[in-house]
């Protein structure tokens, strides 16, 4: 038991749809305890009781997860959306309690699980870097000795004596994974929030990850990037409707989420349960067309396609301000662009029932290979649907720079227009 860092057994988590969890003060836990046989009794007296219809209104976000980490391993942990990958991270972060089982921690633990955990708005981003440094049990000495060293990576000097409730998402975002990772924690825990930031930010968290890593300390680490997953991570969860499917080396996990990834995107779009979203609006099927609006299976590499997609409307009224995007992946699921409806143009758009949506896309300018895209929509800034791996795009070689020669297959995933010359 001395080297294992965090030793899960047996653990669910069930919600009740529709009610939001209530976080409790330890006052609140107090009170609870005392007044809950006299609220028990209260309610035999009256008749009331558990209404059996309420069951069916639960979902399992985990069930039955069961794991060991040793100290000093990196574990990366990857899914689906809606695979129960935060909700781990939040039981393991001790911020919500498991519905079964028990999750045991042998260590000080740091989290970056969303924008805003464990800072408090009122404080400054001084202030805040000594909380979060008492909570972890640091003395101050031994805070002020990272002060600088935090200030100068999260780049919010000028800021550090504001109230963090007027922070950006990005410098929120900065000063926490700073906290996090500075304060040498014997456990860090991160989610995807680093998407947030910048890709230059990015790029500086993961090295310091890295840096993490090769201290020895032990890494929890959820992202969508394989290819963060397979450099830093000595191991690999793969998580599926909340249960754990597969557990090894972070290529043959990665091979496993990828191959389950393209089965996905082959399942027609109005079968797929693995979506979130308020389902006012809902994508029913997508195609790939060619530059002759024929749905096709294959393109070439600087042709022009267009990508179609159904939907249907839950009031089977018009929404209007309405925002659609179709992201592209590359095989490891790295991102490689987004085509997004209110970048494109300067109107948003009017979702009308029974019309159909097309995303034209002129001169391809991918490499030949095998790529997937997500499609989300949202309404008055409302996330309504989003489909993870909603199709795949197979490109073949084309004649892109009209020369007659095909690039190498080694030239990555785009094809760039240029020219060259002497002067």
């Amino acid at each position: 038991m001395g080297d294992i860092a965090i030793r899960v057994e047996e653990i669910g988590k069930q919600y009740r749809i529709g009610k939001r969890e209530k976080y409790q003060t330890l006052r609140d836990t107090l009170a609870s305890a005392f007044t809950a046989p006299f609220r028990k009794a209260g309610m035999l007296l009256r008749g009331e009781g558990e209404d059996p219809s309420e069951s069916d209104q639960t979902i399992w976000a985990l069930k039955d997860i069961s794991f060991e980490v040793q100290r000093g391993e990196v574990i990366g942990v990857i899914g689906g959306n809606g695979a129960g990958k935060s909700t781990l991270l939040k039981i393991l972060s001790r911020i919500t309690e498991p519905t079964t089982g028990f999750a045991e921690i042998h260590g000080q633990v740091a989290s970056l699980l969303e924008v805003g955990t464990g800072f408090h708005p009122e404080l400054t981003g001084r202030e805040n870097i000594y909380l979060n440094g008492a909570i972890l049990g640091m003395k101050r000495a031994e805070i002020e000795r990272k002060f600088d060293e935090i200030v100068a990576f999260s780049e919010v000097e000028r800021f550090i004596d504001t109230t963090v409730k007027h922070y950006s998402s990005g410098m929120y975002l900065r000063l926490a994974f700073a906290v996090a990772a500075h304060l040498e924690p014997e456990i860090l825990i991160v989610d995807e929030v680093l998407a947030v930031g910048d890709a230059a930010f990015q790029k500086k968290c993961l090295g310091k990850m890295g840096d993490v890593a090769k201290e020895g300390r032990t890494v929890l680490f959820v992202s969508h990037n394989m290819a963060a997953i397979s450099s830093l991570c000595t191991c690999a969860l793969l998580l599926g409707s909340g249960r754990l499917k597969v557990r090894g080396t972070p290529q043959s996990v990665i091979e496993e989420y990828l191959a389950k990834t393209r089965n996905d995107a082959g399942v027609p779009l109005s079968e797929r349960k693995d979506r979130t979203g308020d389902g006012r609006v809902r994508f029913t099927s997508v195609a790939v067309l060619n530059n002759r609006d024929e749905v096709v299976e294959s393109v070439v590499s600087g042709q022009d396609i267009s990508i179609s997609l159904d939907y249907e409307i839950l009031s089977s009224e018009k929404l209007d301000n309405a925002i659609v995007q179709i992201k592209f992946a590359g095989v490891l699921g790295q991102p490689l662009f987004a085509c997004l409806s209110r970048t494109s143009s300067r109107e948003s758009l009017a979702l009308v029932p029974g019309a159909r949506l097309y995303c034209d896309i002129p001169r391809l300018p991918l490499a030949p290979g095998i790529y997937t895209f997500t499609i989300w929509c949202s309404v008055a800034g409302r996330l309504e649907d989003l489909v993870s791996a909603a199709g795949t795009l197979s490109v073949a070689d084309g004649d892109y720079f009209g020369t007659g020669n095909l690039p190498a297959r080694t030239v990555g995933d785009f094809l760039v227009a240029h020219t060259w010359s002497t002067r």
